[in-house]
């Protein structure tokens, strides 16, 4: 499935919380349970403060082929420090390369930018991918979301090559 890599438009906004809200409610059941996943991602948001995060964080935008035309696949964004706010894949298209696409685009643009280390708070769901990414584990923490604690990981990788931008 070939998959393009686009920069977010302020129009993706209400598609993106869509599919933030889709990932976090349809791939982390088997880590996050039902309370946890409501506080991470709960159904009523704040358009006009979604927006804003992500004009700041002008995230990537993962899109794939389809039936209908083109889907918003996924997306995910890299900071001048080399943190990874977003990192989301549709539950439609998992397992396809969407994650892969994204990761491989954020190593480009860390290249391009002179970005040595990347570093994410990373779901628990998501662990497994950034660890075969080359991230590892730096510390685990407990973050709290509407009052409900959640479990992630603190997960970073150097990079070669590159200039000595980082947290």
């Amino acid at each position: 499935m070939p998959i393009h890599i686009r920069h977010f438009h302020p129009g993706d906004a209400p598609g993106l919380r869509a599919l933030f809200h889709a990932a976090v409610h349809g791939l982390t059941g088997a880590q996050y349970s039902q309370e946890q996943r409501d506080a991470w991602a709960p159904m009523a948001y704040d358009l006009e403060q979604w927006t804003a995060r992500l004009q700041a964080n002008q995230p990537f935008v993962a899109e794939a082929a389809s039936d209908t035309g083109t889907d918003i696949a996924g997306f995910s964004d890299l900071q001048a420090t080399g943190y990874i706010d977003h990192f989301f894949v549709s539950p439609a298209h998992a397992g396809q390369g969407v994650a892969r696409a994204l990761m491989a685009h954020i190593h480009a643009q860390a290249a391009l930018r002179g970005i040595g280390r990347l570093w994410a708070d990373v779901s628990l769901t998501a662990e497994p991918f950034f660890a075969q990414c080359g991230f590892a584990v730096e510390m685990r923490q407990q973050v709290e979301r509407r009052g409900v604690v959640l479990a992630n990981a603190r997960m970073a990788k150097m990079l070669q090559g590159a200039g000595a931008v980082g947290q």
